[in-house]
């Protein structure tokens, strides 16, 4: 199967942010690609919604924080879509923990996917992009921007990828390729549901600190990654952009 559409990766885009900017790049006619590490109905249910919308979407497992897999994720979307043009590293993972509990296991699993991961899978996407070049967008946090505790290592591997992204940009720039980067506020996802975020006294304290004055959502986010990935951002690369309401 071939096309003429931007071909997008979206990694981690079963639920979340991850899904949200898939379906809104889908929504301005991106191809996308839905990777996902473990939840395959979710996956699938993300790719049947852009689908019923209109769009185009695949659906490829793969851990972010293997090489292999990796590669075979990239090499099953040029095989599937014969491009790619633009990546998004969304795939990360979270777990608080005080400073007496981390552990080699906790520090390892967070640094394997939040930033070996994004490493491995812009890598491909510099091979993949080719002369055409491309968009890369990495997804951060604002906890980088306000520390919270217990979430130390957390904190590290985005402040890692804010570094990366800055690096990258300068690597990159003369292959053609942007890298910028998204760092959420508070936003309402699977993944804060299952912390007991929503209604809880650190939730309430974010919501405080922000001058919004509310939680954000995946679609506050899905539009500034549509833009940075567009011709629109064609002079904007190396760039650490807040989407936090505030915070």
């Amino acid at each position: 199967m071939t096309t003429e559409k931007k071909v997008t990766i979206v990694t981690g885009a079963s639920k979340g942010i991850g899904a949200g900017i898939a379906k809104a790049l889908a929504a301005e006619s991106y191809a996308i690609v839905v990777n996902y590490a473990s939840n395959k109905t979710d996956a699938d249910r993300v790719v049947g919604e852009i689908e019923r919308a209109g769009g185009k979407a695949l659906a490829i497992h793969a851990d972010v924080s293997k090489q292999a897999e990796v590669k075979k994720l990239f090499s099953e979307t040029l095989k599937a879509f014969g491009h790619l043009n633009v990546l998004i590293n969304n795939a990360g993972v979270y777990a608080p923990s005080p400073l007496e509990a981390i552990t080699e296991e906790h520090f390892h699993w967070m640094f394997n996917v939040n930033v070996l991961g994004v490493t491995f899978a812009t890598q491909e996407a510099v091979k993949a992009f080719g002369d055409a070049g491309g968009s890369i967008v990495n997804i951060g946090s604002a906890v980088t921007r306000m520390p919270y505790p217990g979430f130390s290592i957390y904190s590290a591997t985005k402040a890692a990828l804010e570094s990366l992204t800055k690096v990258w940009a300068h690597e990159l720039g003369k292959k053609n390729i942007r890298i910028n980067a998204i760092l959420p506020g508070m936003v309402d996802t699977e993944g804060t549901r299952a912390l007991g975020r929503p209604g809880s006294e650190a939730e309430q304290i974010g919501i405080a600190r922000t001058p919004l004055g509310r939680t954000g959502y995946p679609e506050d986010i899905a539009p500034l990654a549509v833009f940075l990935t567009s011709d629109k951002a064609s002079w904007i690369t190396g760039e650490v952009i807040a989407a936090s309401g505030g915070l």
